[in-house]
């Protein structure tokens, strides 16, 4: 497949996103999912809301080149060398994006009572315009933007089984976004951001 044929820009002000729905075919993401499932060094940190200490609601991994470690909501994580079945996903992932990649995070939503909160990818770290490519595995979920400063200004989007939701230019100074808790019941999903640490 011509992977152009299937790229699908999103219609969003102030943000350069494309999404490739079928990035990876089925049985490759099938196998794909089984190998994060299995060898990722999963974790779950605590973190402060409200003011209340409550452990995250998703398991997290941070792998990448040494010395590229990332801090987002007071967690520092410190990065786990490369992975065989990372750096396979990496490859073909730097192919669409043009962007050597350095680091990654690693999310796994166990069911649907798994979340994140409204966020945007902009700690320094990640420079000026950063290029996040995001990879799904295993159930669909939904995932929403919102507009910074119009709040009439949203979009949704399904991240299904092997898709590839690649972020750029201004989007994260003018979107956040999220995967909200969902009422009807969900397989674990897991998810890769691709990003290069400064």
């Amino acid at each position: 497949m011509n992977r152009d044929e299937n790229r699908i820009p999103l219609e969003m002000q102030d943000a350069e996103v494309v999404l490739y729905p079928d990035f990876f075919a089925t049985k490759e993401a099938d196998v794909l999912f089984s190998a994060l499932s299995e060898t990722i060094a999963w974790r779950q940190d605590p973190i402060r809301i409200y003011g209340r200490v409550v452990d995250q609601p998703r398991l997290t991994a941070w792998y990448g080149n040494a010395g590229r470690s990332y801090t987002y909501s007071g967690i520092k994580m410190d990065p786990l060398p490369w992975t065989p079945v990372l750096l396979q996903i990496r490859r073909r992932i730097e192919a669409v994006a043009g962007v050597a990649f350095n680091s990654v995070l690693l999310n796994q939503y166990r069911n649907e009572r798994d979340s994140v909160s409204w966020h945007s990818d902009d700690e320094p770290e990640l420079g000026v315009n950063p290029v996040i490519a995001s990879v799904s595995f295993g159930a669909t979920r939904r995932f929403q933007f919102k507009h910074k400063h119009d709040p009439h200004l949203r979009a949704t989007v399904d991240l299904t089984h092997g898709s590839l939701l690649v972020m750029a230019g201004p989007t994260q100074h003018y979107w956040k976004h999220q995967i909200p808790k969902s009422t009807r019941p969900h397989g674990s999903r897991i998810n890769l951001t691709f990003r290069v640490i400064r």
